[in-house]
């Protein structure tokens, strides 16, 4: 038998890493719940009609498509030939999926508002932490399966909405300890680069390009751009509007100066603007700044869009979101203006890793384990325990009478700090010893002074 493997872009957690992960997810929830969002859950597969076509040509290619059941029955084989040849053509089919893993929380939450609509209190705002699905190349901080943590609001046209969710950001990394930039922009602005470009059918085109600025540089931007048919002219527009630098406040004059009266660019300047003024109660670890490169290439972003990226750390984007107003009339309930954000757990955790931030108290082991050196002794043993199990403290038995060599080399393993030894004589006597693993201090005291001793 060959040995087990894992499928490419997945992982175990040890118990470490859970304890780990457990502390970013409680942190996450914590605010979440404090800035007044309620927990929603979705199913893992959706409908394949409800995910295709919402995330753009590069999005479809990596969802996860769910094979039909029944394609082995022989009856059916022959059209199931068929079917595949025409998936092989680049066409979905019923035949053969009907189903797909969800890429994303936003697009199943847009499914359930549109569904549900005629009972949520509105403004209705969520949140949701559940793994998603992508084909994706396995790469450092990208995998296949991984955690989204959202928090979105529907029902609102608010920039109160963009205010809080921008300090609900601060406010995950400030307890996590974590600095970070939290970079905007907005679809507005690049939907009038678009049209001083030749025209918002362009806009697609223009912000597909742009999201890939990082990873392959400005002059293959440039050449991308010149191949979906922009003349020189139009790139060397996008171009100047790419090299827009300094602070948020020469920025926004050097915007205004590139795109002049479009009226659509004087919007998204002044919701970018309006947010910039009254985003003031950010955490002393987080920084609010225009990026003017932010293109987010989800199709389904209208308004200001967000990314958060860590300081000091070699990773990408570890959170992001921004407005989409139109998103559930995908599903026929239309003008349902929303926005959201979500955080990138699975790389928060890696960077987290990195600049060793996690609190030495978030791996949480066993205090006690109590020897087993006989029958009535472990009965005793057994009593304490659950007693001290009742004031929350992590005990254990060790579940066989063997050697003391073995007893103490399994403490050590798990690091367990505290023994608890009790023999026959301690069981006449009413006592026990108790030894500091790390330290080999060992003293003796009262079972009843046990609790007392610990705390």
């Amino acid at each position: 038998m060959s040995k087990p493997t894992l499928p490419q872009g997945t992982r175990d957690f040890n118990a470490g890493i859970v304890q780990k992960r457990n502390y970013i997810f409680n942190t996450i929830r914590s605010v979440f719940e404090l800035y007044g969002f309620q927990p929603l859950e979705t199913p893992a597969m959706e409908n394949l009609e409800t995910l295709m076509g919402k995330y753009g040509e590069e999005g479809d290619k990596l969802i996860f498509k769910i094979l039909n059941n029944g394609l082995d029955n022989p009856a059916k084989k022959e059209q199931a030939i068929a079917d595949f040849d025409k998936i092989l053509d680049g066409k979905n089919n019923k035949g053969i999926t009907e189903r797909a893993l969800r890429y994303d929380l936003t697009i199943p939450f847009a499914r359930y508002v549109a569904m549900n609509y005629g009972q949520l209190t509105m403004p209705f705002k969520r949140y949701q932490i559940q793994p998603v699905w992508r084909a994706d190349r396995p790469q450092k901080g990208r995998y296949r399966e991984f955690y989204q943590c959202d928090a979105d609001v529907v029902g609102s046209a608010s920039l109160l909405n963009e205010i809080e969710l921008t300090n609900l950001y601060a406010a995950v990394f400030e307890k996590l300890q974590l600095p970070v930039e939290i970079r905007i922009n907005s679809r507005k602005i690049l939907a009038a680069l678009a049209n001083v470009c030749g025209g918002e059918d362009q806009l697609i085109t223009i912000t597909t390009a742009i999201d890939k600025l990082d990873k392959i540089g400005l002059e293959k931007v440039k050449e991308e751009l010149e191949a979906k048919g922009l003349n020189n002219q139009q790139i060397s527009k996008i171009e100047t509007y790419l090299l827009i630098a300094g602070s948020n406040e020469e920025k926004m004059i050097q915007l205004k100066t590139l795109l002049g009266e479009n009226e659509m660019g004087k919007v998204g300047i002044s919701e970018i603007e309006h947010v910039l003024n009254n985003s003031s109660l950010l955490s002393p670890n987080s920084s609010l700044i225009i990026d003017l490169t932010l293109a987010r290439g989800l199709n389904y972003y209208t308004g200001i869009i967000f990314e958060v990226k860590a300081i000091g750390a070699q990773m990408g984007s570890i959170g992001g979101g921004g407005r989409y107003d139109d998103l559930t009339s995908l599903f026929g309930v239309p003008n349902v203006p929303g926005v959201g954000i979500s955080f990138g757990v699975d790389r928060i955790y890696d960077v987290l890793e990195e600049l060793q931030l996690f609190p030495e108290e978030v791996q949480k082991n066993t205090k006690l384990l109590f020897f087993n050196l006989g029958e009535l002794e472990s009965k005793k043993a057994y009593t304490l325990m659950q007693e001290l199990r009742s004031c929350g403290i992590a005990s254990e038995l060790f579940h066989e009478n063997t050697k003391l060599d073995k007893q103490f080399k399994y403490a050590e393993k798990k690091n367990i700090p505290f023994v608890i030894i009790i023999g026959a004589k301690e069981l006449a006597e009413g006592t026990c010893n108790i030894k500091n693993i790390q330290s080999g201090e060992q003293k003796t005291i009262l079972q009843t002074d046990l609790f007392k001793e610990l705390f």
